[in-house]
């Protein structure tokens, strides 16, 4: 749920502020192996299983249902609850900007979606972060909350509910959650013993541990801990997850995502602890208030609370209100809480079940793991101050293939930047309609269907289009990217091989034909600032108000309304304006400074020789 780092030295790549105030902490469920002394089962199992559908139209004729469906089904997008124990980080950022594009397709594509993000807010690291800072947990959190709000500010991202797990209607729903598990008879009591690492807030196996019973991750020795916990019975429910993975593969994306959460599941499920009774910043247990909830069974409701417009709502109302959800999106660190616990808690409540759990890969930089020794860590709010928000959400989309690991290299960020959004598509806008005012009057001679009768280049617009809403349907955003990149390529060959400016020159039947080349090139234009507005809705804002559109007619359109034939004959395009600044790196930078200043000199000695010599 909360970005919480569960991988170690050896296996992990995780991102880091520079800027941040606190570190990032690693945690997850206690690993129960050789560390439990049970003393009793105070409440017997049930037999109970999970319910697969929570809609309620299932008396209906099979068409009736599938068209009631059809109408009113959302999708529910979520990321994970970002743990706040420190600002956002580059890997919260990507998580988030991944999940903001997709949402803002499929509302293009005419779906109604609820995108949730938000933060997870309790736990013992919380008041500790907060206690080294002279705070209380309550205004520690609302600080970093906030910072999360703006960051997805100015990355632009679109998300319907930020849910926060201190909010009264979060609490309400994860004791009726407990509750109802509890009355399943999957929740039951006992001691819990082992090795604590403090940093992780878990408890550790020691196979995983270093010399002097150190922590891999932190490098900090473990303590010794004895707990009376309520523990979760997960072991109830393996050979219900194996069937669920067996008769639904897309339930964990990528597949070899799916080949990871087999095994933990063959290799056999444990019980995990659910309360801490060591912790006071968290929601009480509600037969035990002397214990507050474990922070991964508190923050995963999040995805539930979340749906809720009501302040004490009710389980029931939140799951009529959206779910089950249609995508979690997360980083491949906390996937086994997302498809192996959290499935067993929901069939435990008898709730549906996630439609796909899509974990994706973690950066590199310059490619070195990122971390505060090294020096090199990434901050996204930097990011987004120099290079701005379309340049910092194309990259990462485009250069990370999704679901897997990508490297971040400031030189390779400039130079695809500029060479994509500034060169490729920003300049093909702006001679196009350079020409157009020059020639035209910024006026278009003809409908768009008309300019295109016989070119091909019509049709390969269209299947470059067709492509990339395939593409963005399966994820694959970097794909979806290259896809619409193609077809500017193809309009400035286009551009190239017809030389409109030659063909204006030449007047007569030239000059219409030329007049043509320019809508075709401009409806082309038009295609990929829909396309493309996913990735940059800025850019593709402006490309759109340079074709003479309004913004309210931008916010309204549909990826239907890229198929050919938008522009009309007569329509008055805007001025020339770039609509991307290519962006100088530093050596570019200082290296036209000293031209400035060279070119500066050199006036002020010419001026000084012309009035000596007057």
């Amino acid at each position: 749920m909360a970005a919480r780092v569960q991988s170690s030295i050896q296996n992990g790549l995780w991102f880091l502020s520079s800027s941040a105030l606190y570190s990032i902490n690693s945690r997850g469920a206690p690993n129960l192996k050789n560390r439990l002394q049970f003393r009793h089962n105070l409440f017997p199992s049930s037999s109970k299983g999970a319910l697969y559908c929570t809609c309620r139209s299932n008396n209906l004729p099979n068409g009736q249902r599938e068209q009631l469906v059809a109408s009113t089904e959302a999708f529910v997008l979520t990321t994970p609850l970002y743990y706040v124990n420190a600002p956002p980080h580059m890997g919260s950022a990507y998580t988030t900007i991944a999940a903001d594009a997709i949402a803002r397709f499929q509302r293009l594509s005419g779906k109604k979606v609820i995108f949730i993000t938000g933060t997870d807010e309790h736990g013992e690291k919380i008041a500790t972060a907060a206690a080294a800072h002279n705070s209380n947990p309550s205004e520690h959190c609302d600080v970093i909350s906030q910072a999360y709000k703006a960051l997805w500010n100015d990355l632009d991202i679109s998300y319907d509910k930020f849910i926060r797990t201190t909010d009264p209607k979060h609490e309400a729903i994860v004791t009726e959650f407990y509750s109802r598990v509890l009355a399943n008879g999957d929740i039951y009591r006992a001691d819990y013993e082992g090795l604590y690492c403090v940093n992780c807030e878990e408890y550790k196996d020691e196979k995983e541990l270093l010399d002097n019973n150190c922590c891999p991750m932190h490098l900090k020795p473990c303590v010794a801990r004895k707990e009376d916990n309520y523990f979760f019975a997960l072991s109830k429910y393996q050979k219900q997850l194996e069937e669920t993975l067996m008769q639904n593969p897309d339930f964990v994306q990528p597949s070899f995502r799916l080949n990871e959460v087999q095994s933990w599941i063959r290799s056999g499920l444990r019980d995990f602890s659910i309360s801490r009774a060591s912790v006071d910043w968290g929601i009480r247990v509600p037969n035990d208030v002397k214990q507050t909830i474990y922070v991964w069974f508190d923050a995963l409701l999040g995805y539930i609370s979340a749906l809720s417009e009501e302040e004490q709502a009710s389980l029931q109302t939140a799951v009529s209100s959206g779910w089950p959800a249609s995508l979690h999106l997360i980083g491949k660190d906390i996937l086994r809480f997302h498809a192996v616990y959290w499935p067993a808690m929901l069939m435990s409540a008898g709730l549906s079940l996630p439609k796909m759990v899509f974990g994706h890969g973690f950066l590199t930089k310059d490619g070195l793991k990122m971390g505060k020794s090294l020096g090199n860590t990434l901050e996204p709010n930097d990011l987004v101050n120099r290079f701005g928000s379309d340049a910092v959400r194309y990259f990462f989309l485009r250069e990370v293939e999704f679901g897997n690991d990508g490297d971040y290299s400031e030189d390779r960020f400039i130079n695809i930047v500029n060479a994509h959004l500034a060169n490729t598509i920003g300049n093909l806008l702006n001679r196009t309609l350079g020409l157009l005012k020059k020639n035209c009057q910024s006026t278009l001679a003809v409908d768009s269907i008309i300019a295109a009768e016989g070119n091909t280049f019509k049709d390969t617009v269209e299947k470059l289009v067709e492509k990339a809403r395939i593409q963005y349907e399966d994820l694959s955003l970097s794909s979806a990217c290259e896809a619409v990149l193609e077809i500017g390529n193809a309009g400035n060959l286009y551009m190239d091989e017809h030389a409109p400016w030659s063909l204006f020159k030449q007047g007569g039947a030239s000059s219409e034909t030329a007049a043509k080349d320019l809508v075709i090139i401009l409806e082309a234009m038009r295609i990929i600032a829909i396309a493309l507005s996913p990735i940059t809705p800025n850019l593709s804002l402006r490309i759109y108000a340079q074709l003479g559109y309004s913004q309210d007619q931008f916010k309204t359109v549909t990826w239907g309304e890229t198929k050919w034939g938008g522009l009309r004959g007569g329509q008055v395009m805007a001025q020339p304006k770039p609509v991307f600044a290519r962006i100088e790196n530093q050596t570019e930078g200082e290296d036209r400074r000293e031209e400035t200043k060279a070119g500066k000199k050199k006036e002020r000695i010419l001026h000084s020789k012309g009035v000596a010599e007057a």
